[in-house]
């Protein structure tokens, strides 16, 4: 089986774990899109790991991970989540792979980003350098981990880029010029202890689909963050859904035998762009401190709102998903009521170009008191909450496969 995981929302709805708990029967999970802007969470051992660039079925010892060419890669930061994953599995490098594909995010990327979030244009990233280093790959400028093992070549094209990026940093920004010699000599370094990991993804995943393996599809972010089909433009810098798997990882479109949908049980979003049912009230503020909804990668508190039922059917069209995982469903207990957007005022679904201007109308579904965390079998969900999953599979049209009910690698019930 090859399986991919996407978000249905704006990020966060918890596909970290998901991923984790899924890859114990997958032999390859491999990252797609994306680079250390995500945040994944995953309970492991009673403590909490966050993952960023890993793809997050690694600490399952049979599942090998690959960071695809789709993503976008800050050494240091790759190298420090690696020493941090050695303490649960001090053999955890051998089961890591990196395409030679993957574009690298150099120092300039992340100062300029720094440096335009700082200004009126800022739109919330999360200063790490990401979409700079993606403007560079579609300007055919960027520099790949491949590149890092032709030394005169990479040192050519390192000093022809900081000359550039040094002129728009001292004439735009007023900032002071970056050294050339001292990012060549830090990425030598870096070369040296990525080596070992370098691989060619391409190979490694058809290789095992051919082999008949088991590969798991990791992405990050959400589909409303696409590139292309989110609430542009504050949306991340890479395409979230599904049709990404095949270009992320150089595998043909018909590798992706199945695609399940990760969603959380309300909505929410960080940094800026439209929203349709944030509540900026006591509603939000309930679930942002009930759901601990802080971002993983900055710390920043989580916008809030009901499930938007036409949100989770947009991104799952888009993509091909036929059923979901609900996560963070718990975080509801105590609710006398709970609303669901089922459509907007003019208009039953979402429009992209028209998202700031949309007004949800709302049902009300009965609440639920009891606390649900423990619970491991369907059998013993609430009627409520029973009738609450009905709700959201009637109104998105879509099966909810499993619910999560809490941080824990075990709290998951299979619907």
């Amino acid at each position: 089986m090859n399986l991919a995981i996407v978000g249905l929302q704006w990020g966060d709805e918890g596909k970290g774990k998901i991923v984790d708990y899924l890859a114990r029967s997958f032999d390859i999970n491999a990252r797609f899109q994306g680079g250390s802007n995500a945040g994944h969470t995953v309970r492991y051992e009673g403590e909490k790991v966050i993952f960023h660039q890993v793809p997050c079925g690694v600490l399952n010892r049979n599942t090998t991970g690959v960071i695809g060419g789709g993503c976008v890669l800050d050494p240091k930061i790759l190298l420090e989540e690696i020493g941090n994953l050695t303490k649960y599995d001090p053999a955890i490098r051998e089961r890591i792979k990196i395409s030679k594909f993957c574009h690298l995010i150099m120092p300039y990327h992340i100062l300029i980003d720094e440096i335009r979030e700082g200004t009126k244009q800022a739109i919330g990233t999360t200063k790490k350098g990401i979409g700079v280093a993606y403007e560079d790959k579609y300007g055919r400028t960027g520099l790949r981990v491949g590149d890092l093992y032709n030394i005169e070549s990479f040192e050519k094209k390192l000093c022809l880029n900081i000359s550039r990026k040094n002129l728009v940093l001292m004439d735009v920004y007023h900032a002071e010029p970056l050294s050339d010699s001292e990012i060549f000599d830090l990425y030598m370094k870096y070369a040296d202890e990525l080596k070992p990991m370098v691989a060619d993804d391409t190979r490694i995943v058809s290789q095992a689909m051919n082999a008949g393996k088991n590969v798991l599809f990791e992405g990050a972010q959400g589909a409303m963050l696409d590139v292309d089909y989110g609430t542009y433009p504050y949306v991340t810098s890479s395409h979230t859904v599904a049709s990404s798997v095949g270009i992320g990882l150089g595998i043909p479109p018909y590798s992706v035998e199945s695609v399940v949908g990760v969603a959380k049980a309300y909505t929410t979003r960080v940094g800026q762009g439209p929203f349709p049912t944030e509540d900026s009230g006591e509603l939000g503020s309930l679930l942002r401190e009930s759901g601990a909804e802080f971002g993983s990668t900055t710390g920043r508190p989580r916008r809030c709102g009901p499930f938007d039922a036409a949100v989770v059917r947009y991104a799952a069209r888009i993509s091909g998903v036929k059923e979901m995982i609900l996560t963070k469903l718990d975080v509801l207990a105590g609710f006398d009521k709970i609303r669901v957007a089922i459509g907007y005022e003019n208009s039953d679904e979402l429009d992209p170009f028209a998202t700031e201007l949309l007004v949800p109308r709302y049902i009300e579904v009965p609440g639920f008191k009891e606390d649900i965390s423990g619970v491991r079998s369907p059998d013993d969900l609430p009627s409520n909450v029973l009738n609450y999953i009905h709700v959201i599979e009637e109104n998105t049209g879509i099966r909810v496969s499993h619910i999560s009910l809490g941080p824990e690698r075990d709290a998951i019930v299979e619907m």
